[in-house]
């Protein structure tokens, strides 16, 4: 499923009775400090929803489907979300 921000927003504004410019502010700080975690290598945790984790992974062999050549990936940094954390933590 495709969450749009956008979505979130209207969701935000229709359960508050809060100013739409308002609610749409209040998501947009939202995303900015766990964007800010996330530049900054932190792990995000959300009580009662889940924790987000970034994770260094290192090169690795690849494939590109489309010609069935294998490439070198580089070293990236993702997020995963773990909602089992919450749920030991709670």
């Amino acid at each position: 499923m495709t969450l749009p921000k956008e979505a979130i927003k209207r969701s935000v504004f229709d359960h508050l009775d809060h100013p739409k410019a308002a609610s749409s502010k209040a998501v947009e700080a939202i995303f900015e400090v766990i964007k800010k975690a996330f530049e900054n290598g932190e792990d995000v945790l959300i009580s009662g929803f889940g924790k987000f984790c970034t994770k260094e992974k290192g090169k690795r062999t690849g494939r590109n489907p489309g010609a069935g050549e294998g490439l070198m990936l580089a070293e990236r940094r993702v997020v995963s979300l773990s909602v089992e954390q919450c749920r030991k933590e709670n």
